[in-house]
């Protein structure tokens, strides 16, 4: 079965909202590139609400050692992703498991041989050096074969995703702007909408 994963929640109603439609992760954004940043106390305040078998993921975007330590510190996460120019040693010093996310548009997409300790890879749109979350698919042709877990993301919503599921059968799949009325604020609607999809297609 595919899962699911709703990634840059800002608030705890939109936490629990996903929680109860039957999301199996929710995403956490401490990187400054991304319109859905929160700062730790914020993070705290949402991973206290959830469920216990919520994975709770924290995304970074080419942050320093310390910076990622220092959320750790704060916030109770599950898994770390990883957006931006880091290598695996880099991602696989923190002691969680980890996934990276390879850009997949532009002329040369992102090598799964570069990051072949990690737990998880996650496929997204963006071009390399530029930052995920910008609603825009790729091309699913570009899909390599891979030998662990992999997330699909870009552009999917609950008009896409089953499809998507079809005809790539991803591990899991993650949800940003398609499960929104505005930067960081979700509808409770789209995101039973699109774990419906996922669970029916």
């Amino acid at each position: 079965m595919t899962r699911v994963k709703i990634c840059g929640i800002t608030r705890i109603e939109d936490a629990l909202a996903a929680a109860t439609a039957g999301a199996d992760a929710i995403g956490l954004v401490f990187a400054d590139q991304s319109t859905r940043q929160i700062d730790p106390e914020r993070g705290r305040a949402i991973c206290r609400v959830l469920p216990p078998f919520v994975t709770r993921v924290g995304l970074f975007m080419d942050a320093s050692t310390e910076a990622v330590e220092s959320i750790l510190d704060q916030v109770p996460l599950d898994w770390l992703q990883f957006h931006g120019r880091e290598d695996q040693d880099f991602c696989r010093q923190f002691g969680r498991p980890w996934m990276k996310a390879l850009a997949m548009g532009g002329e040369r997409p992102d090598d799964p041989a570069d990051y072949e300790l990690a737990d998880a890879l996650l496929l997204d749109a963006h071009a390399p050096g530029q930052a995920g979350g910008s609603g825009a698919t790729f091309d699913w042709t570009r899909v390599p074969r891979l030998d662990r877990p992999w997330v699909l993301a870009g552009g999917l919503n609950p008009t896409n995703v089953a499809e998507a599921c079809r005809r790539l059968k991803p591990d899991a799949v993650d949800v940003s702007s398609g499960v929104e009325v505005r930067p960081g604020v979700k509808s409770d609607k789209l995101i039973h909408d699109l774990i419906k999809a996922v669970r029916n297609g």
